[in-house]
């Protein structure tokens, strides 16, 4: 089964499309499903991010086989493309680097509000919650589409969905892998 914690609808709008995934409930969350599929909005926020996490290993005991996908958007410096798809091997948070996969180079920042300055290479809001959740999962990844560059006025609903979906064919062979 493949797990997936996104922050926004907008974000998890291309999955439930391309998948026709069907609307439940987990908890106090949104939970959209398919044949090998469950994908659970989490909200904005770390604490968010962690307690959905949490919901879905609850309420539906996953095997520790099964894999688990942080998907969303993120802000980055101008070294990364808008729609750029980036695996992340890292995230700073408080001060502190956690390893997800020592092979990977990108390191996120994970911050507690939007990000309105070029301080750090990539930056988001929920990756480190969905990371201490799934501490116990060895089939765990966080895969961030660079949506603006420390604009997030600029952002949309509509622009955040186009930018998931034109990565989920990539994303998808790469857990698949």
């Amino acid at each position: 089964m493949l797990y997936i914690v996104m922050a926004l609808k907008s974000e998890a709008q291309a999955f439930v499309d391309k998948y026709k995934l069907a609307k439940t409930k987990c908890g106090n969350f949104t939970l959209f499903e398919g044949k090998d599929l469950k994908l659970i909005i989490s909200g904005i926020g770390v604490d968010n991010a962690k307690n959905a996490t949490y919901a879905i290993i609850e309420n539906c005991k996953p095997q520790k086989s099964d894999i688990f996908i942080n998907v969303g958007i993120c802000g980055a410096n101008k070294k990364h493309k808008i729609g750029k798809l980036l695996k992340i091997g890292s995230i700073m948070y408080e001060d502190k680097k956690y390893i997800i996969d020592e092979n990977i180079l990108n390191t996120l920042t994970c911050k507690e509000s939007e990000v309105y300055q070029d301080l750090y290479e990539i930056a988001d809001m929920e990756s480190f919650g969905f990371f201490a959740a799934t501490k116990g999962f060895k089939n765990r990844y966080i895969y961030k589409v660079v949506s603006d560059h420390f604009e997030p006025s600029k952002v949309t609903k509509e622009g955040s969905k186009k930018l998931i979906f034109s990565v989920i064919d990539e994303i998808m062979r790469e857990v698949e892998a």
